[in-house]
């Protein structure tokens, strides 16, 4: 059973490739790249685009919404569109639906058709995230998991580094339709599709023994164990949702929320990689609390920021924040997935891929839609404080001494044989 604290050497010893290098890992990671690379350029661009129409702030929070809906929609339909199109098939249609609308921008304004395409979009988004959660599970083994779900982390967050603080000031700079040009940029993962498929075949194995079909049947077991990783994957989520929507009218100068958004998204990168041999060393859960905790009190800054307005204090806390949140942010998608994984085993790798992508882009659409409510309603500054108010809660209570169960991490199952065997299809 995966306890998630297996060292570098145990990697080292076993002569294994790098996780950069393992046999269909390098197009994974850059079908993933290309997939988010879309998605960074039109997650703050789409609702700012909408708010130059008319919109209001309520409006331009449901554009991000309503994708994350359809994402996690698509999400909890990609295992039966495993089963029927296969590994290829299904990876090339999250592509197509992904890139295809981005250009369809250029023609409307309007909330309600900037709306239904991101719908089309989150579909396609839907795919991609769950193909590559399981996929990179499959890739490389338990013992250097950690690491792995760091690489893909950093081929997730890197293009968000690079485009999501550009993307706003080029569509100031230069219009709109470069922005929504550059964003079928997913089209581009289509050849990298029978590689990714090839691999994963090659790899996957379906589970032997009754640990597979136990695993498989304690669904109450399986949802007692992941609740608290997707929680707090759902309260960090939430406040990365309202930041990349919302960060472009927390400040007037393009200048300020190009550095914001600049460090917001380096710091998540960065420690989406750190994080993956802390989590292969000690364990994930350990640093789980002090990074919500962590997460609230950078959301406060911003709040507190976006109270003073702009000027030098009010940008300074803004971009502190923005620091700060980073990390959390970063850090908690790597060690939640690490930890789901190691708390549910091996045999439920499938159902911990959708489970953990649709909390994250639940809360990516929750906090963009609460957060635009509140700041239609209140203002910027109080969305922030609830945003923070909750983060600290949900840190509180990981950080609160929890009973456990059996050995290792937290909450895990146990299940009777060996987890060795294999695990189950993507389709099952």
């Amino acid at each position: 059973m995966l306890d998630g604290r297996t060292n570098d050497a145990r990697g080292r010893a076993d002569g294994a490739p790098s996780v950069w290098r393992a046999p269909g890992m390098p197009a994974l990671l850059g079908s993933t790249a290309l997939g988010f690379a879309g998605v960074a350029l039109l997650m703050p661009v789409a609702p700012l685009r909408v708010l130059d129409g008319g919109a209001d702030e309520l409006g331009a929070g449901t554009v991000n919404a309503v994708m994350m809906l359809c994402t996690v929609i698509a999400q909890l339909l990609v295992g039966k569109t495993l089963q029927r199109l296969g590994w290829r098939r299904t990876l090339m249609l999250g592509a197509c639906l992904l890139g295809a609308p981005a250009p369809v921008h250029l023609l409307t304004d309007d909330v309600w058709a900037v709306t239904a395409l991101a719908a089309v979009r989150g579909l396609g988004f839907g795919i991609i995230t769950v193909c590559g959660a399981m996929g990179v599970a499959v890739l490389v083994e338990p013992a250097r998991r950690g690491r792995a779900v760091g690489a893909y982390g950093l081929a997730i967050a890197a293009p968000q580094f690079l485009l999501v603080p550009v993307a706003p000031w080029l569509a100031e700079r230069a219009g709109y339709g470069p922005v929504f040009v550059l964003a079928a940029v997913p089209l581009l993962a289509i050849p990298l599709a029978p590689p990714v498929a090839r691999a994963l075949r090659a790899f996957d194995r379906p589970a032997e023994g009754p640990a597979g079909a136990a695993g498989r049947r304690d669904t109450a077991a399986l949802r007692r164990a992941l609740t608290g990783p997707i929680a707090a994957l759902l309260a960090i989520t939430s406040a990365g949702g309202a930041v990349l929507t919302f960060t472009p009218g927390l400040d007037p100068d393009p200048t300020t929320v190009y550095l914001a958004l600049l460090v917001f998204t380096g710091t998540s990168a960065l420690c989406r990689w750190a994080f993956g041999g802390f989590a292969d060393r000690r364990g994930a859960a350990p640093a789980i609390a002090p990074l919500l905790l962590l997460g609230g009190a950078g959301l406060a800054a911003i709040g507190v920021g976006a109270a003073d307005g702009p000027g030098t204090t009010g940008r300074a806390l803004l971009i502190g924040g923005m620091l700060v949140v980073g990390v959390a942010y970063g850090g908690l998608q790597n060690l939640t997935l690490v930890h789901a994984f190691a708390v549910a085993g091996e045999e439920e790798r499938p159902a911990v891929g959708t489970a953990w992508n649709v909390g994250f882009d639940a809360g990516t659409g929750l906090g963009a839609l609460a957060a635009g409510a509140v700041a239609a309603s209140f203002s910027y500054a109080v969305a922030y404080a609830v945003l923070a108010l909750v983060t600290a809660l949900v840190g509180v209570a990981w950080a609160i001494p929890r009973r456990r169960t059996g050995a290792g991490e937290p909450g895990m199952i146990r299940t009777t044989g060996s987890s060795a065997g294999g695990t189950p299809g993507p389709g099952e």
